[in-house]
C-alpha cells in the first residue's frame, strides 16, 4: 500500500477588488465635473437673481415709453415733474412710515444723526435723472446708449474702494461680454437706422450723459451701503423727503412755464399716472434686488431696459427688427450669468485676500493672536460653490 500523497501547496490566492464609485467613474470625472459646476453656476437662487434684475429692466421699459409718448405725441417735456411725482409718492409710503416709528429708528432721530449725508444723496439722484434726459435735447440715441455704459466702471469703482468689494476673473469677464453686447444693439441701431436724434450740440450732450452716469453711480453705491447696513426704508424715507424738497424748488423755477403748456386730458393723466407707478415700483424694488446682490449686477441687469423698450417699439413705433437685437439680448444675458456664477467678496485686511485665494482651502483658521477683525463677507448673485473657499478670521 503505497503511503498517501501529501497535501498539494496552496495556490496564490487572487483577491479582487471592487473599486470604489469614484475610481469607476474617474474616465468620465472631468465631463462630470463641468456637469457639476454648471449646476452649481446655474443654481436656483442665481436664476430668481438674475429674473429680478430682469423685472427692473421691463420697469424701466415702462418707464421710457410713458416719457416717449408725453414727449413725442403730446409735446409734455416735463421731466422735472415726473420726478417730482415720484419723489411725492416716496414721501407719502417711505416718509411717513419713519415719522410714525418709534425710538432710534423715528424720522427726527434719524435727521438729528444723519440729515446732511441724505440730503446730498437726494440731490446727487434728482440730478442724474435730470441730466440724462436732459442730454436728448443735444446728442444722439448712440452716444446715449454708449456713454451711459460709463456707470459700470463708476460702481465697480467706488465699490472697490469704498464698499471694499473684491472681483474675480470671471467677474470681469462678464462685464465685458454684457458691455459687447450692448455694443452690438448699438451697432444694430445705425445698421437699421433707428431715430438718432438731433445731436446738435453733441459735445455738450455727451458731458450731460457722463455726468448723470456718474452720479448714478454714486447713488447706486450709497444706495448698497445705506440699504445693507441701516435698511430699504430708511433709504427710501430720505429720498423721498430730500427728493421731494430740491425737484419741487427745481420744478418752480425752471419747469413751471413747461407745465402750464400741458394739454391736459385723461390721455396725459394716464400716461402721468404710469410713468409715476413704474417709477415708484422701480425706487421700491431696486433696493431688495441691491441686498439681494449689488450694485454692480443692478447695473448690469438694466442693460436689456434698452431692448425691452426696442422689442415694444417693433409694434408700438414699427421699428425695424434686425438679428443683432436678440444677439445682444442672449449675449447679455450670457455676461450675467457669467458675472453671477461665483461670490465677490469684501476684504478687509490684506492677509484675508491672500488665503482667500488658496483655491485648496478649507476652512482656514488665522491665529487669534494676529487680533484681526471679522474681515469677510460674501455678496452674490449665486450661491457660493464648494470649490470657494471659506475663510474665517478670528
Amino acid at each position: 500500500m503505497s503511503p498517501p500523497e501529501p497535501p498539494a501547496a496552496p495556490g496564490p490566492v487572487v483577491t479582487t477588488i471592487e473599486p470604489l464609485p469614484a475610481e469607476r467613474g474617474l474616465s468620465a470625472s472631468p465631463r462630470a465635473g463641468v456637469r457639476q459646476r454648471l449646476r452649481r453656476a446655474l443654481s436656483r437662487e442665481m436664476l430668481i437673481s438674475v429674473a429680478l434684475g430682469q423685472v427692473l429692466s421691463l420697469l424701466i421699459c415702462g418707464i421710457g415709453l410713458t416719457s416717449k409718448y408725453l414727449s413725442e405725441d403730446f409735446h409734455a417735456n416735463t421731466p422735472v415733474f415726473q420726478s417730482f411725482l415720484n419723489y411725492i409718492l416716496l414721501f407719502l409710503v417711505y416718509t411717513t412710515t419713519l415719522a410714525v416709528r418709534q425710538g432710534e429708528e423715528n424720522l427726527l432721530a434719524i435727521l438729528r444723526r444723519r440729515w446732511w449725508k441724505y440730503m446730498i444723496l437726494g440731490l446727487i439722484d434728482l440730478e442724474a435723472n435730470y441730466l440724462v434726459v436732459k442730454a436728448y435735447q443735444y446728442t444722439t440715441l448712440t452716444s446715449i446708449q454708449l456713454l451711459d455704459c460709463f456707470v459700470i466702471p463708476v460702481v465697480i469703482l467706488l465699490s472697490w474702494f469704498f464698499l471694499l468689494v473684491r472681483y474675480k476673473a470671471v467677474h470681469f469677464l462678464g462685464i465685458v461680454v454684457c458691455i459687447l453686447g450692448m455694443g452690438c444693439m448699438v451697432g444694430a441701431d445705425v445698421l437699421v437706422g433707428r431715430h438718432q436724434g438731433a445731436g446738435e450740440n453733441k459735445l455738450v450732450g455727451d458731458l450731460l450723459v457722463l455726468g448723470g452716469a456718474t452720479l448714478y453711480g454714486i447713488s447706486n453705491v450709497w444706495e448698497e451701503h445705506v440699504v445693507r447696513t441701516l435698511g430699504r426704508v430708511e433709504f427710501l424715507g430720505m429720498v423721498g423727503l430730500f427728493g421731494a424738497f430740491f425737484s419741487g424748488i427745481q420744478l418752480a423755477i425752471m419747469e413751471h412755464r413747461e407745465l402750464l403748456k400741458v394739454p391736459w386730458d385723461w390721455q396725459i393723466g394716464l400716461l402721468y399716472v404710469s410713468f409715476s407707478a413704474c417709477m415708484f415700483g422701480l425706487y421700491s424694488f431696486m433696493p431688495v434686488v441691491i441686498k439681494r446682490t449689488s450694485a454692480t449686477a443692478v447695473n448690469l441687469s438694466l442693460l436689456t431696459a434698452d431692448l425691452y423698450s426696442l422689442f415694444c417699439g417693433l409694434f408700438l413705433f414699427h421699428y425695424k427688427f434686425s438679428g443683432l437685437y436678440l444677439l445682444s439680448f442672449f449675449t447679455i444675458l450670457i455676461g450675467l450669468v457669467l458675472y453671477s456664477s461665483t461670490s465677490t467678496y469684501i476684504a478687509q485686511d490684506p492677509r484675508v485676500y491672500k488665503q482667500f485665494r488658496n483655491p485648496a482651502g478649507p476652512v482656514v483658521d488665522l491665529p487669534a493672536t494676529a487680533q484681526v477683525e471679522p474681515s469677510v463677507t460674501y455678496t452674490s448673485l449665486g450661491q457660493e460653490t464648494e470649490e470657494e473657499p471659506h475663510v474665517r478670521v478670528a
